[in-house]
Formats: C-alpha cells, structure tokens, sequence
C-alpha cells in the first residue's frame, strides 16, 4: 500500500494515533477525576496504557473512533463558521440566549447520537423506511408537526403575557 507521506504510513494510522488518542483522554479523565486518587500519576498512565493498547488490538472500535474523530473534525469547523457568522452578525457580542443553548444542545445530541449510529453501521435505512414511508407515516408526521406548531404558538403567546 503506497502512502504519500511518513504521516500516512499504516503503522502510524492504524496503531499510533489510535492508541495516542485513546491514552491521552484517558489519563486526562483519570487525573480530572482522581478516580485512584491524589498524586497517581503513574497508576493513571499504566492503567491507560494497558487499556489503549487494548483498545488498538480490536478491530471494530477503532473504525468507529475514526469514523467519530471525522464527524468531529467536521462538525468543529461547522461550528466555527456558524460562531464566525454569529460574531458578524451581533458585532462581536456572544450572548446567547437560553432558548438558543436549549436548541443546540438538543441539535448537537441528536446529531451525536446520528454519527454514533453511522460510524456503528447500523442500518438506518429500515428505520428511515418504517418512519416515513409506512403507511401511517404521512398522518402521523403531519400530526406531530401541527402539534408542534400549536405547542411553539402556546409557548411564545404565554411568555408575551407574563412579561
């Protein structure tokens, strides 16, 4: 297998940044949590060293990891641009509102949830199909959102009226 630079080479990709990877979170973990305790240093490193090395000796996670580490990479520049964007359109101010964290968190946990589903390759096309293309589906999704809408036109008309 040929590689284009020495950062490429397979040993390095399928073993090195696997198992750097894993070791270093770990021990960050392990220190923030003091799980073993004050000044263990070397306890926390041992412990995941043997359990990156675990980690690099099977197959499947690895893939998924990788699979994650590119959904991340992906979604950290989508987050600078849209940080860039909000700068730009509030003139450098980053407040953000209750509602709009509120928001993002749902959208970045089911967004997590999504590429832990992918990187996993379960098949989402069945779920896809029994969702919205069942026979059922139509009335129930356009039930739900005129729920929605109707729950949205409450939510905001009863803010109005206490403030």
């Amino acid at each position: 297998m040929g590689f284009d630079t020495i950062l490429q080479h397979e040993v390095l990709t399928k073993f090195a940044y696997p198992f750097l990877l894993v070791f270093f979170i770990l021990f960050a973990v392990l220190e923030k949590t003091k799980l073993f305790g004050e000044d263990k240093k070397q306890l926390n490193a041992l412990i995941s060293f043997v359990i990156g090395l675990i980690f690099v000796s099977a197959f499947n996670p690895k893939l998924i990891v990788a699979d994650l580490i590119l959904f991340l990479t992906i979604a950290i520049v989508i987050v600078f641009i849209i940080l860039l964007l909000w700068g730009f359109v509030n003139g450098g101010k980053a407040e953000i509102s209750s509602g709009v964290k509120k928001v993002a968190a749902v959208v970045i946990v089911i967004a997590v949830i999504i590429a832990v589903l992918v990187a996993s390759n379960v098949d989402l096309g069945g779920i896809f199909d029994f969702l919205f293309k069942s026979g059922w589906s139509s009335d129930f999704w356009t039930n739900a959102i005129f729920v929605v809408v109707i729950a949205v036109a409450l939510a905001l008309v009863l803010k109005k009226t206490k403030d």
